[in-house]
């Protein structure tokens, strides 16, 4: 636990998502099928609820203002694009894929992404309530300025993470593995469980002495007033 409070501690950057759209034709589908092929495509404002697209590939897409509340994408794998101003409560997104990927405004609530892998990926802005990303791979990642309330990253793998500007609400981290993780620049920082994983995270001494009390209690140390 040391090494958090080492001010010139080099802290690898996380590489952000270039994501540069080609022109887009208006989607024309009806429903999401399993294991559908969705290339250069835009989905405005699309009510993809209930809809089971386990499988699906979205390659060059845009979609924004969609609903996405209980929509089955496991084992999706979304690529090259921006998605704005999406919204759903349990949309179904484990051991999905996200590479080079823009998530913006989005206002999700208890979405599943335990086994997923994340590379190249910025959530900015929105709200995500309940994200279960256990056992998840995240490798240059950026969170900024976004709320996220008791994310669970139990049993995941953080490489290459920046918390930018943003809220973090009873964060797990339990047997979470971080490496090159910056929660420097974190708005918020409240861990629940896992402090101890901290190691391989870089944190400002503000932060150490606001995560002091927990920290006790994670390692055993009890907490005496002065005589």
């Amino acid at each position: 636990m040391g090494g958090m409070t080492r001010s010139n501690r080099v802290v690898k950057a996380a590489r952000r998502p270039e994501v540069r759209l080609p022109r887009l034709a208006a989607a024309s589908i009806g429903e999401l099928e399993p294991d559908g092929d969705y290339d250069g495509l835009e989905f405005q404002e699309a009510d993809f609820a209930g809809q089971d697209g386990a499988g699906a590939r979205f390659m060059d897409c845009a979609l924004t203002g969609c609903a996405l509340d209980e929509t089955r994408l496991h084992h999706a794998r979304v690529l090259d694009s921006v998605l704005t101003g999406i919204r759903g409560v349990g949309t179904d997104l484990a051991e999905a894929s996200l590479r080079d990927v823009e998530l913006v405004d989005a206002r999700l609530g208890g979405v599943q992404l335990h086994g997923a892998v994340l590379e190249r990926v910025l959530v900015r802005g929105g709200k995500i309530d309940y994200p279960n990303l256990r056992t998840a791979r995240l490798k240059d990642v950026v969170f900024q300025g976004c709320v996220l309330v008791e994310p669970d990253f139990g049993g995941a793998r953080l490489e290459r993470v920046e918390f930018v500007d943003c809220v973090l609400k009873g964060a797990v981290l339990t047997a979470a593995t971080l490496v090159d993780v910056d929660l420097r620049r974190a708005a918020q920082l409240d861990i629940a469980r896992g402090v101890g994983r901290l190691s391989g995270a870089v944190i400002s001494h503000t932060q150490l002495l606001d995560l002091a009390a927990v920290l006790a209690a994670e390692i055993g140390v009890r907490v005496a007033p002065e005589d």
